[in-house]
């Protein structure tokens, strides 16, 4: 029992681990050697250079190699001859106990492309065991009284041989009395003692027999018992069976104690020459023994241990009938028993990975893996269907029986799945059948087929001026959706030169972070914006890159202050002015004009007065810049007046330039010359300065020609109770130059005079909105007031 549990153990471990594949492209055949047992180490099995029509090169560049699922490896390539060799001691009868054919499974594993060569050795029985029997000594008991003609079994003898090598026949010592009868079934043999002449107990009480059993093997091998016949007086009648065979099936699942047949043997003596006894006798190599008892009383068969169809189908019992005569005599028959298989086995699933982890560009039809199912019932019990029963991008593919391979069935993405468990399922086509499952995990492998990608395709940063260097202006960062070094990404700059400039005396990038830092302080006034691109690659093999555009707004910072305008903006000049004694109140001084080389309202200027104390003679225009009178000239009134003109922008924190003026009051008109007169004319080229304020001149006369002839047509389709219903803000200006806020109206003056030089009109900033509402009032002279209705926000910063 412990031989057959052995042999099972070991074809289960072998069909689990053949790997017998049958790949996409071309379909392996099998190869069969043959090599006898106890062969020395070394020895050629084949040549496996011309079996596989392959070069001894080609084994070695693809790396052959045998792969069996034996605890010892029997076979060795030598890939310089290609010969197979063996490799350890081959004991046909350890391997394969009591079958009549011996085969070791391998496979040969070429690489590059995979293929597998399943190579069946059959192991060659020698005669290297002699015939042994179960005792040394049997004895019979024979009466005196029994006939010529009787025949008593005689015990077997076991050969761990097979075939021919097995036990053939029995011989007996010579004598008298007994001769030996050998019949044979198949490859059983069996031998019974023949009585060939009545016995006599008064001349020889105990006869002492030699049998011997030799098997077929050249040369023969032999072994004997001892055989004693006890001579015993008369029971002349044995007891005898109604049949000397019976057959009789069981289930392989037949309960413990189950009663399979009841024999029934007669004796025709009386007495205790006519009770019989049922036993049975020991068949060392079938185990009936273990298996089964029988009923001294009435001869009922009783099954003793579970039975297995997988460990042995049918087992032969030898009964023995004795009478309890004085000596007592036997009687003998033979039971067959066919055990029927009951589908008590599910399938079993051997899984063997081929790659691990499986890149995601693998083609379809690609290995993955060997699946072998085995099943240890027979017939349509051990009949398998196998399949994957989730849903994943892998099929299995039949190579040879049970034998199949998991293959890739779609394309692969390790961005979508990055493992899959397929679970595969096998079951048997037994009644009702049986199945089990095995869950295999493939690992995806990433490669780089994913470029890095920007959340925008733009990226604005707005940097102030004057801004640190080394201050970061701009992150850009990129993703990779695959993963390890295919994600790792370096960001480099493009685009080195923006309209003429050199980016990389700018900024800089840190490859890693993507951080983009500036290399210099920026002047808004020199360069307002500048674009580049941002390059993301990753470390992939190839490498995979996509960019981002960079525009980079340089914002303005009130760092430039205003700057007064010629002629009195002149190095060295003398800035004085002359008005007549008979001045009216608002007389026109002088105008200032200054430029801010900032934007926005960082040069958005404004203008002030600072007279000497107690003086309250002049104002100023505090956008326009122009110099009035606030009244009429008093005897009281010093003759030179010098006046400080503050220029202020209106940036945080506020920057301001000065300009000093000597108004020098005179007697007569006369005297009085415009400081025009006093600049220095170059006659030798027009100024691009003079251009500039030509243009301007003509174009805010011929715009100012356009809004008053506006105004005036829409003062007359209005009336003054329309403008009631506009509660907008208004900046009002003052007699005296300055303005003021309200949530009505803004006024601005318009001021011109016969001295074109000194002709001014006030514009507004660009964000004003147009005019809603307007009023037009003359004021006389030669300055009219204007209103204009402005919405209600604060100052937007740009």
């Amino acid at each position: 029992m412990r031989i057959r549990r052995r042999l099972f153990t070991q074809a289960g471990w072998m069909m689990r681990c053949a790997i017998i594949l049958c790949l996409w492209s071309r379909c392996v055949a099998q190869i069969s050697y043959t090599v006898p047992e106890e062969v020395d180490k070394g020895t050629v099995v084949g040549d496996l250079t011309k079996d596989l029509q392959i070069n001894s090169h080609q084994l070695q560049e693809r790396g052959f190699q045998i792969v069996s699922g034996y605890s010892k490896t029997y076979f060795q390539a030598n890939l310089k001859t290609g010969a197979l060799r063996v490799n350890e001691r081959i004991d046909r009868e350890e391997l394969c106990p009591n079958l009549p054919k011996c085969t070791l499974n391998i496979e040969g594993l070429l690489k590059n492309p995979i293929n597998i060569h399943r190579i069946e050795v059959n192991v060659i029985d020698i005669n290297d065991n002699a015939p042994t029997f179960f005792e040394q000594i049997h004895v019979f008991n024979i009466s005196e009284s029994s006939s010529a003609g009787e025949r008593y079994p005689l015990p077997s003898a076991q050969d761990a041989d097979t075939g021919s090598n097995s036990v053939k026949t029995y011989t007996l010592n010579p004598n008298e009395h007994f001769t030996v009868d050998v019949s044979s079934g198949g490859d059983h043999v069996s031998a019974e003692l023949v009585l060939n002449k009545a016995l006599d107990r008064e001349k020889q009480s105990i006869i002492k027999l030699t049998l011997t059993a030799v098997d077929g093997g050249k040369p023969a091998k032999s072994g004997t018992m001892q055989i004693i016949v006890n001579v015993i007086d008369s029971n002349d009648n044995a007891p005898s069976f109604s049949k000397a065979l019976y057959k009789v099936r069981v289930r392989e699942n037949a309960a413990v104690g189950t009663a399979i047949l009841t024999l029934n043997a007669t004796d025709p003596d009386e007495g205790l020459h006519s009770e019989i006894k049922y036993a049975l006798m020991g068949r060392r190599n079938l185990n009936s023994v273990d298996k089964f008892i029988i009923s001294p009383e009435n001869g009922e068969i009783i099954v003793k241990e579970s039975l297995d169809f997988e460990e042995n189908n049918a087992y032969e019992l030898r009964v023995q009938a004795s009478d309890q005569g004085t000596p007592p005599r036997s009687g003998y028959s033979k039971v067959l028993l066919e055990v029927l298989d009951v589908n008590d086995n599910a399938p079993e699933i051997s899984v063997t990975s081929l790659m691990s982890p499986v890149k995601e560009n693998a083609e379809i039809g690609t290995a993955v893996a060997l699946v072998t199912v085995t099943d240890k019932d027979g017939g349509k019990n051990g009949q398998t269907t196998c399949r994957i029963i989730n849903s994943v991008p892998f099929k299995l593919m039949s190579n040879y029986k049970n034998y199949y391979s998991l293959v890739v069935d779609t394309p692969l993405d390790r961005e979508t799945a990055s493992q899959y468990n397929v679970i595969i399922t096998a079951a048997d086509e037994g009644s009702p059948p049986l199945s089990s499952s095995a869950s295999v995990t493939v690992l995806i492998s990433d490669m780089n087929d994913n470029a890095p990608s920007f959340s925008d395709t733009i990226v604005n940063a707005y940097v102030k001026e004057n801004s640190k260097v080394g201050e970061i202006i701009a992150r850009t960062t990129a993703q990779d959706a695959d993963t390890g070094d295919n994600a790792k990404l370096t960001y480099s700059l493009m685009d080195n030169n923006f309209k003429g400039i050199q980016i990389s005396s700018f900024v800089n990038i840190n490859s890693e972070s993507g951080d983009i830092v500036s290399l210099q302080s920026f002047n808004f006034e020199e360069l307002k914006t500048f674009q580049f691109k941002v390059q993301a690659t990753d470390s992939g093999v190839p490498p995979l890159s996509s960019n981002v555009t960079v525009n980079v707004f340089i914002l303005d910072e009130n760092d430039n202050s205003p700057a007064v305008l010629a002629p009195y903006s002149e190095h060295g000049s003398v800035n004085s002015e002359n008005i007549p004694y008979s001045a009216e109140a608002g007389y026109f001084v002088a105008k200032i004009r200054a430029v801010d080389a900032d934007s926005g309202y960082n040069a958005l200027l404004s203008y002030h007065l600072s007279e000497p104390k107690g003086n309250n003679l002049f104002r100023i225009g505090t956008s326009s810049g122009e110099i009035r009178t606030k009244r009429r000239m008093s005897d009281n009134d010093l003759k030179s007046h010098p006046l400080v003109v503050l220029v202020s922008d209106n940036g945080e924190p506020s920057l301001s330039a000065t300009v000093s003026i000597d108004v020098v009051v005179v007697e007569s008109s006369a005297d009085i010359q415009t400081q025009f007169r006093n600049v220095p004319i170059k006659e030798d080229s027009f100024s691009d300065l003079n251009l500039y304020l030509l243009i301007a001149i003509v174009s805010v006369s011929l715009i100012f020609l356009l809004s008053l002839i506006s105004l005036i047509a829409v003062k007359c389709h209005r009336t003054d109770g329309s403008f009631s219903r506009y509660s907008a803000p208004m900046i009002t200006t003052h007699p005296d130059g300055s303005w003021s806020y309200s949530k009505s109206t803004q006024q601005y003056d318009v001021c011109f005079s016969s001295d074109t030089l000194k002709s001014d009109v006030v514009v507004f900033p660009a964000p004003f909105p147009p005019v809603d509402a307007e009023l037009i009032s003359i004021n006389g002279g030669d300055t009219f007031t204007s209103t204009q209705t402005l919405p209600n926000k604060e100052k937007v910063r740009h």
